[in-house]
């Protein structure tokens, strides 16, 4: 899988019943529960001070990030993305055929 940099910021429309966000957002946390487990969410991190979200996300391509992925979450049209593709860099320490 593709690894993939993904910034979402949520913003919950005007006028929307305090049950619909509160549905709303258990639905998503079950459902990142569930990409997580597929190795699609791979990590998650909230900048402090902003409510906006910062991860990593797999896929197969962009295309099923956004389909399959992206496109399932239950907060997705509320949402604004932005993505941009990953590859490792030859110095990450993490990459598993680095050489010392």
């Amino acid at each position: 899988m593709r690894e993939f940099l993904v910034e979402i910021t949520t913003t919950i429309p005007e006028g929307t019943e305090p049950a619909e966000v509160d549905r709303r957002r258990a639905a998503e946390a079950a459902r990142a529960k569930e990409l997580a487990a597929t190795g699609n969410l791979f990590r998650l991190w909230r900048p402090v001070g902003e409510l906006r979200s910062i991860g990593v996300w797999r896929a197969a391509d962009e295309d099923e990030l956004h389909e399959k992925v992206l496109g399932a979450l239950p907060l997705r049209s509320w949402m604004t993305l932005t993505v941009t593709p990953l590859e490792s860099h030859p110095n990450d320490p993490g990459k598993a055929d680095a050489t010392v």
